[in-house]
């Protein structure tokens, strides 16, 4: 039986998926095409925070954990972004500038401080690498979007232009 007067499902935000490691210096190149893409697309694209530590950087497990209680605080990109413009100073201070920004940015340090001990959030930051890992990622920053990967360790070059151009595509076929 054919019921015409079934509602259609509210239409499914395309996902960016961005693989980012906290006190990877391209990450934190890339900061100023995420802040755009995110000014650009608003809550019509969902640009999901994706966690890829890696070994050669000290503080990058413990600042993805870190993260993740941001998110849970309710300032997950405020803090992401806050972390990504200082991962030099990252490197050099770890935990110690991790709590600073929560402070900075209204956060509970105390229960941020907490989280990393009890690591409530390493299954989190563990399933984000696996999955990375399973899909290719070898570096940051990785873009996944509309089933296609995006390599920004290697050079951001253009890679905006090309995220706009397939998120444009995914929103127009919604019409």
């Amino acid at each position: 039986m054919n019921d015409a007067t079934t509602s259609a499902a509210p239409p499914v935000r395309p996902v960016l998926d961005v693989w980012c490691e906290l006190q990877c210096p391209d990450c934190h190149a890339a900061l100023e095409d995420l802040r755009a893409l995110r000014a650009q697309y608003g809550d019509r694209l969902d640009i999901r925070l994706r966690h890829f530590p890696l070994p050669k950087h000290k503080h990058a497990y413990v600042a993805a954990q870190a993260a993740e209680e941001a998110i849970e605080q309710g300032q997950g990109w405020p803090y992401v972004e806050a972390v990504l413009a200082r991962t030099e100073e990252l490197g050099a201070r770890g935990e110690k500038l991790l709590l600073e920004v929560a402070g900075e940015l209204g956060l509970d340090a105390e229960e941020l401080d907490t989280a990393l001990i009890d690591g409530r959030h390493l299954l989190i930051v563990d399933a984000d690498q696996a999955e990375g890992k399973a899909i290719g990622v070898t570096g940051t920053p990785t873009y996944v979007i509309g089933g296609e990967r995006l390599d920004g360790g290697k050079s951001q070059e253009g890679l905006r232009a090309r995220i706009e151009e397939i998120a444009d595509r995914l929103l127009a076929g919604q019409v």
